[in-house]
């Protein structure tokens, strides 16, 4: 894929989702010129352009590919949450079947790779099972293919460091709307009706490469996860990373960089 445009410069596409304009703010990262496609970052539940930091610029950059980081709907400098907007249960199906198709046709990117950390993991998923010849493969650090007890513990203590603590405070540099990034997340995984979310099934139709990467360490998932997503796609590959949480790449960033390049040169 060529470029013409300036890597790292902020830009925002405008494309129509619910009867209304949405405004996502993205960024062209690494090689201008590339022979592998592009490849796409989706970012974990409270993350953003900005919250990746250096990670894809590095990653991408190092092997010689062309990556996109955008932030979703709610986050970073894209179109905030209104207050009184409460995510669905299907959200992460909204972006996956809705949002990236018209980011992706607004773009006009053609059968990237996708590279998904935890929430964006399971939109990676949920796009390549919908639409599984509209991908070259994908990436998955982190996935969440079923509610877990660990997860939502997890999360209900980020609620209270969020309501008693610094977090707001870290996260705030980071979104526009650090309430209608840190909210949209968390009220609806704490939602009881978000605990029988579980997309295993919808894994079989997945046909292209996959990647999965955890760490043994990971406070918001087992590792029943990556399993989970190997029975139901056959052809997933795992990694699992020792001394490593739930972000690889802050955790293990250069582990991560390796096993993801190699993979994706490996699948051409």
């Amino acid at each position: 894929m060529n470029l013409n445009l300036h890597n790292n410069d902020t830009q925002f596409a405008d494309i129509q989702w619910r009867n209304s304009k949405l405004r996502l703010e993205y960024q062209w990262v690494g090689a201008r010129h590339s022979e592998h496609p592009v490849i796409v970052f989706l970012h974990e539940g409270l993350g953003s352009v900005a919250l990746w930091k250096d990670f894809p610029e590095s990653f991408c950059s190092a092997h010689g590919f062309t990556g996109l980081v955008f932030s979703r709907y709610g986050y970073g400098l894209s179109s905030p949450r209104p207050a009184e907007e409460k995510l669905p249960v299907s959200f992460m199906h909204e972006q996956a079947h809705q949002v990236l198709p018209a980011f992706f046709s607004h773009l006009g990117i053609t059968r990237p790779w996708l590279f998904g950390h935890s929430d964006g993991a399971s939109i990676a998923l949920l796009y390549a099972a919908r639409f599984p010849s509209q991908l070259s493969g994908i990436v998955v650090a982190a996935p969440h293919i079923f509610v877990e007890d660990i997860t939502i513990a997890s999360i209900r203590t980020a609620r209270e460091v969020y309501l008693t603590q610094n977090l707001r405070a870290k996260l705030a540099p980071y979104h526009a709307d650090v309430d209608s990034a840190f909210w949209g997340w968390n009220d609806i995984w704490l939602d009881p009706a978000f605990r029988a979310w579980n997309i295993e099934q919808e894994l079989t139709a997945i046909a292209c490469p996959v990647l999965a990467i955890q760490g043994e360490d990971d406070e918001y998932g087992t590792l029943e996860q990556v399993y989970g997503l190997k029975r139901k796609t056959p052809q997933t590959e795992i990694v699992l990373l020792p001394q490593c949480g739930h972000s690889p790449h802050r955790d293990q960033p250069e582990a991560l960089s390796r096993e993801a390049a190699q993979f994706i040169a490996s699948s051409v």
